[in-house]
């Protein structure tokens, strides 16, 4: 039997809808930058006078005293452990803003491009980008799109056709707003704890217009389509692929707090009438736009406070022992048999190049700018496709309920860089 509903909440769904999409997925052009108009809104956010050490500062500190003034830092071993790293990013920022502390913790790529680069931005965008998330996740577009990629996402990556918007919105924004969804949608009671583990170690990439950093770094941008679509296609492979293996596979089908949740139901029949139907019954469902954008604003600046400290110390350091020490070299010789095996030119640099990943995506473009061709265009998809990194997106899933460990990010880590490597040598061999 067919639903009818009410005009004015037809219109009201397809009005938060465009809002959502056109502040997510929609790049414009503003000074000559093109991306999308929450990163435009961030940027000039950012110009404000002071922004970056009086808001990351305040975020960060009292970020990182929270778990002591909870007294919930002694909950576990881990808590205790990030509630130390949480204490060091207060100290670090400290360091960033006044500029006191070890000469070479000063150096461009250390302390300052971690504050600047990464926690200011991040700090900034999630709670912005929280005050619109109600209009994508809250107003029933997630469960039309999930009606209609349903039978894509399930079979290939084990997730709910919903999930598509994670995946989408990372590219086109950036891993902390794929995040900052992800997160949502599963304390919701939305995804299961292993959907929204793959999602997040699957989906969440660094931005398209982050990889065109890349490209322009490694000389690639005469191939910039070639190189975009290629990193596209190989990292959603590659999810395909870790989603059916330990740790993901094993990862418990449960909701969030054990809630009876809200599983996607199997859609059969006319495919967008189906859409329509359940957009329209969770419109119908949906709180008013006040209480959906308070909601979520609180939940993304409480979610910034968590990941704050933790971006300025861990990014720290990570590039610290990218730069000071052998560990990446060592953790190299882990990737050596794999790029020796798919005749990469020079394969223990490339090697190393993608050891150093781990601590921060954009380091190994820059291990390997003298490199032969097929060596650079290699290292800079698997920088992409891999994911997880130290200086960021770690710490950004740390901050969140969805369950992985550190031990899940290491093995995650590993198996899509080899995972990578396989996929795309033989077709840079066979394009070039």
């Amino acid at each position: 039997m067919e639903k009818h509903y009410d005009g004015t909440k037809i219109a009201k769904f397809i009005g938060f809808a465009l809002v959502g999409i056109f502040m997510f997925f929609i790049p414009i052009t503003i000074n000559e930058k093109s991306t999308i108009p929450l990163d435009h809104i961030v940027s000039y956010i950012q110009t404000i006078p002071g922004w970056g050490p009086v808001y990351s500062g305040l975020i960060v500190t009292i970020g990182g005293l929270l778990p002591f003034i909870r007294k919930d830092w002694k909950k576990s071993t881990s808590d205790m452990v990030f509630s130390i790293f949480k204490l060091a990013g207060i100290v670090l920022i400290a360091m960033a803003i006044f500029g006191f502390g070890p000469a070479f913790l000063h150096a461009p790529d250390i302390i300052p491009f971690i504050y600047g680069k990464i926690v200011v931005p991040v700090t900034t965008i999630v709670p912005v980008g929280a005050i619109f998330l109600a209009f994508l996740v809250n107003y029933g577009l997630m469960e039309f799109i999930g009606v209609f990629m349903q039978p894509v996402m399930n079979p290939i990556w084990k997730t709910p056709g919903r999930s598509a918007i994670d995946a989408v919105a990372s590219f086109v924004g950036s891993y902390s707003l794929g995040l900052l969804i992800t997160n949502q949608v599963y304390t919701e009671g939305k995804y299961t704890g292993k959907q929204a583990a793959i999602i997040a170690t699957g989906f969440s990439t660094v931005s398209a217009t982050f990889m065109v950093i890349v490209a322009k770094t490694l000389g690639l941008m005469e191939y910039w389509l070639l190189y975009f679509w290629l990193t596209l296609v190989i990292t959603f492979i590659v999810t395909a692929i870790t989603s059916r293996i330990y740790p993901l596979n094993k990862k418990p089908d449960t909701y969030f707090n054990n809630m009876d949740g809200s599983p996607e139901p199997v859609q059969k029949g006319n495919r967008l009438r189906r859409a329509y139907e359940e957009g329209m019954d969770a419109m119908e469902k949906a709180p008013t736009v006040a209480e959906s954008v308070w909601d979520t604003l609180k939940k993304g600046i409480m979610l910034a406070l968590s990941i704050g400290p933790l971006l300025m110390s861990v990014g720290v350091l990570g590039v610290v022992l990218a730069a000071h020490t052998p560990v990446f070299d060592i953790i190299g010789y882990i990737f050596y048999p794999f790029t020796m095996l798919a005749q990469i030119p020079e394969p223990l640099l490339a090697a190393k190049a993608m050891a150093l990943s781990i601590a921060e995506m954009f380091l190994p473009a820059l291990l390997v700018t003298e490199a032969p061709f097929i060596t650079k265009f290699l290292v800079g998809i698997v920088s992409v496709s891999e994911i997880l990194f130290f200086s960021a997106s770690i710490p950004c899933i740390i901050a969140t309920e969805i369950p992985l460990t550190i031990k899940d990010y290491l093995i995650i880590w590993v198996e899509r860089v080899v995972i990578s490597i396989l996929i795309a040598a033989p077709i840079l061999h066979i394009l070039f």
